[in-house]
């Protein structure tokens, strides 16, 4: 994916999963924001999420639009190189597939992403 963010189609059910790309990175979501954060170059946790949430709160922020997610509710954040019917299953000699709960409610998401580096402050 040469975007940012988009939704993609899954199945025959009309079922959307929300595909973040780039590149891989650690990502979190934020459910005061309904926003999903990526860790591309910072240097410490608190400062990635200072610097996000100044993004979040300014009403300048220039977000790139990127359609909508359709979403029946919860949904897991999950790496895309794995497949759904994977995540419960045991890497060979130990450990699963990294996976988060999003919990949000059923709905149309406007799908939105902005890329942006903080001040050596808060990186």
């Amino acid at each position: 994916m040469d975007n940012l963010a988009g939704a993609i189609d899954v199945g025959e059910d009309g079922v959307q999963a929300l595909v973040l790309g780039d590149e891989p990175a650690t990502t979190c979501y934020i459910p005061e924001h309904h926003a999903f954060l990526r860790w591309l170059a910072a240097d410490c946790e608190t400062g990635l999420k200072a610097a996000a949430e100044a993004v979040l709160a300014d009403p300048a922020t220039q977000w790139e639009k990127y359609g909508m997610w359709i979403t029946d509710g919860p949904a897991v954040l999950m790496d895309s190189a794995e497949t759904s019917a994977e995540l419960n299953v045991e890497y060979p000699g130990d450990g699963l597939p990294a996976q988060a709960g999003v919990s949000l409610p059923p709905g149309r998401w406007r799908v939105r992403a902005v890329h942006t580096e903080a001040d050596e402050e808060n990186r």
